[in-house]
């Protein structure tokens, strides 16, 4: 070989090696960017999912919010009936009252629109969810009844309801009034005693 041919070889080597630099900076380059990209797209994933479970979370807060407002919301209705029905009750007594008085036959027309009206009362508040309590001869439950006076009696079980002197309403399970009630009670030896 010639010295010009070995020149040529160097120069072509030498173009081999800096095109070899600079491929392997180019890469090197790539490889940074890509793994910049990579750390990028990981920062981004980790921030969507971030936010996804900020979102799930928001999202069932405010489902458990609107339930609790829907349940206070019926409960407040709940209790604003039970205060009206509270209130009309003793007007049904003053009707029970009225009826119970006058039984004479010139009171009949009066007598027809009073019951009527009684009538139409008694079911307005049965469909706002009040329950009347009745319990004659059901045993005594202090939950329910009030007991005013008793009846020493063998006629009838320990604790059961003889008579009905005010009636009791619920609502919704709840006692508005417990009913006023006569029980029940078997006669003592020491009451049969001071008889005689």
């Amino acid at each position: 070989m010639s010295d010009k041919e070995v020149k040529i070889n160097v120069n072509v080597n030498k173009d081999d090696d800096g095109a070899s630099v600079e491929q392997s900076a180019e890469a090197q380059a790539v490889a940074a960017g890509t793994a910049k990209t990579d750390a990028e797209m990981a920062k981004l994933s980790s921030d969507l999912e971030e936010l996804r479970q900020t979102l799930l979370r928001r999202q069932a807060d405010f489902e458990n919010y609107r339930k609790r407002i829907e349940k206070e919301r019926f409960e407040d209705s709940k209790r604003a009936t039970a205060r009206v029905i509270e209130g009309l009750i003793p007007v049904i007594d003053g009707f029970e009252h009225a009826l119970a008085a006058h039984r004479e036959a010139e009171y009949d027309n009066y007598r027809k629109g009073f019951e009527l009206i009684y009538k139409q009362l008694l079911e307005n508040i049965t469909k706002l969810g009040a329950e009347r309590i009745d319990p004659v001869g059901k045993p005594f439950d202090p939950r329910l009844h009030q007991a005013v006076d008793r009846a020493e009696t063998a006629d009838h079980e320990d604790g059961t309801i003889l008579q009905v002197f005010q009636p009791g309403y619920l609502f919704h399970g709840r006692v508005l009034r417990p009913a006023m009630v006569r029980v029940a009670v078997h006669p003592s030896p020491a009451s049969k005693e001071a008889v005689n």
